[in-house]
């Protein structure tokens, strides 16, 4: 067994904070299932919301919060987060990240941060670092981390499953123990224990068939959760970003929303714009509102994509403004200064996730959650753009200064080894390929943008099948990390169906049009599952 004082599963911003916050108090173990770098962090474009501006205020960033999730968001941790933010910035600033700056107009020779605008929000606060904002986080990061030595990094290492307590078959409340893991290039399963865990792992955005997130994005914290006794809440709030790239060599490239924020406008493939008649705000509506009206517009004209259009502006405004989006899109043969960019709605970003308070603590004692994984009430039916990454930033420092202030006692529990099974199956490989692009599918077609009662009904009777097989495998033969997610995959896919079937009415990113309206009983009411043991 490997003994540690903190364990963290996942090396993006919620993981990597929590670690450099708890590591002068004990030995940190940091694990992750590819290498440090890979993380929906690192893919992050446009950047953290936060109040740094005088024309800006904590009221006005609360205010276009809650709008964006339409009546679910819960007003403390939304203040908390949001007011507890600009601390939790000047300390990565501090650590060593670079936010793009411009001269002030009216003091030459003077700079200040330059802030992007996104959709939802008011008024200018989206800090960035050109449109690698994420990629900046973790290089600052991780060079942090490299500079402490009470921190191991456990690369291509795959959490299994959470060691609970109440799994164990222990009376009492449900505490957790620590977690099995998958060294992958040994294909042992090593034992990590610690009486503090935090889940940071991410969403789930491969659950889907068409994603802006990287192919590590399975839900393996809200799976692990589930099955270890965690409650799981909101699930049915999946974000489809507007604009995914779409080119048949494009994998998963998103374009950023800071684009719309910048001047961007919506057309169909006759040139025509198309949002005025959906919101005020047009272009910059609401991701929900935008992502379905894209959805409606590309049904209703047969097309297999839109068009986003900021040829408009000075060409070399956008190669300084979008580097990476420009010069990515070149690479396709799309020259975003003079011809539109063909975009698509993708899954984007989990909403809903592990239930925990603003804190990251769940319901079990000793597990911690923090990022894409958990559901603080935050978002709401619906995140606001680049409200993520600041939600990460302050409830890792929270959840940090929690578990050193109440360490959990780890107790005297006996922990088995695992025991793992020995058949080797040569179609095991076939097998488990189609029932990942199986799901991926009807995930797509049936529980998508707009859903209905038949669609996520027959979609929960083929997903009840797959995780028969799936189990059958996972018992029956040595694991992998293909099988894992798989595994992970199809439970995240039962809680979003289940999860969806309890919520009689359309709120948010949740549209269902047998019920195309908001239920006034539903409002501020959140779908919460919890496991039967």
């Amino acid at each position: 067994m490997k003994h540690f004082d903190f364990l963290v599963l996942g090396s993006g911003i919620a993981g990597l904070s929590f670690a450099l916050k708890v590591a002068p108090h004990g030995r940190v173990a940091i694990i992750t299932k590819k290498d440090r770098t890979e993380s929906n962090t690192n893919y992050a474009q446009g950047g953290i919301a936060a109040v740094t501006s005088k024309e800006d205020s904590f009221e006005l960033h609360v205010r276009d919060t809650l709008e964006a999730g339409v009546g679910l968001c819960k007003e403390p941790a939304v203040r908390t987060i949001i007011e507890e933010g600009p601390a939790r910035i000047a300390e990565l600033i501090e650590l060593g990240m670079h936010f793009t700056e411009r001269e002030i107009p009216s003091a030459p020779g003077s700079r200040e941060l330059d802030l992007g605008r996104e959709g939802g929000h008011s008024k200018r606060r989206i800090l960035h670092a050109k449109d690698v904002t994420g990629r900046e986080i973790e290089r600052a990061l991780l060079a942090a981390v490299a500079r402490q030595p009470r921190i191991t990094l456990f690369e291509n290492h795959f959490a299994i499953d959470l060691i609970s307590s109440q799994k164990l078959g222990h009376p009492g409340d449900n505490q957790c123990l620590g977690v099995y893991v998958l060294d992958k290039q040994s294909g042992q399963v090593e034992t990590f224990v610690a009486p503090v865990t935090l889940l940071a792992t991410g969403g789930l955005g491969k659950v889907y068939l068409y994603t802006t997130n990287p192919d590590i994005a399975t839900g393996d914290g809200v799976a692990m959760a589930w099955r270890a006794g965690a409650a799981v809440a909101n699930m049915e709030f999946v974000q489809f970003h507007p604009t995914c790239l779409y080119h048949p060599r494009a994998k998963s490239f998103l374009i950023s929303e800071a684009v719309r924020g910048e001047g961007a406008v919506l057309k169909n493939l006759a040139g025509v714009e198309f949002m005025e008649q959906v919101h005020p705000l047009k272009s910059l509506a609401p991701r929900d509102i935008v992502a379905r009206a894209i959805d409606s517009e590309m049904k209703r004209s047969g097309a297999d994509h839109a068009l986003l259009d900021i040829t408009h502006k000075p060409a070399r405004f956008l190669m300084e403004r979008f580097p990476n989006i420009y010069q990515t899109c070149l690479g396709y043969g799309i020259d975003m200064t003079k011809e539109p960019i063909p975009v698509v709605p993708a899954a984007h970003y989990q909403c809903g996730g592990v239930l925990t308070n603003v804190n990251g603590e769940t319901e079990i004692r000793g597990l911690y959650a923090v990022g894409e994984v958990a559901c603080t009430g935050l978002h709401g039916a619906n995140r606001l753009a680049s409200n993520s990454l600041l939600e990460a930033l302050v409830c890792a420092h929270r959840a940090a200064q929690k578990a050193i202030a109440r360490p959990a006692s780890p107790g005297e529990f006996r922990i088995p080894p695992w025991h793992s099974g020995h058949a080797h199956n040569p179609d095991e490989m076939v097998v488990v390929a189609h029932n990942w692009g199986e799901i991926r599918r009807l995930m797509w077609d049936y529980v998508g943008i707009v859903r209905t009662n038949k669609r996520l009904q027959r979609a929960q009777t083929r997903i009840a099948n797959l995780q028969e097989e799936i189990q059958e495998y996972y018992w029956d033969f040595i694991v992998t990390s293909d099988l894992l997610e798989l595994r992970n995959i199809a439970t995240v896919a039962a809680l979003i169906v289940a999860s969806a079937l309890r919520r009689p009415e359309s709120r948010g990113l949740h549209y269902n049009l047998d019920y195309p309206e908001r239920n006034p009983d539903w409002a501020r009411r959140d779908t919460i599952l919890r496991r039967e043991f």
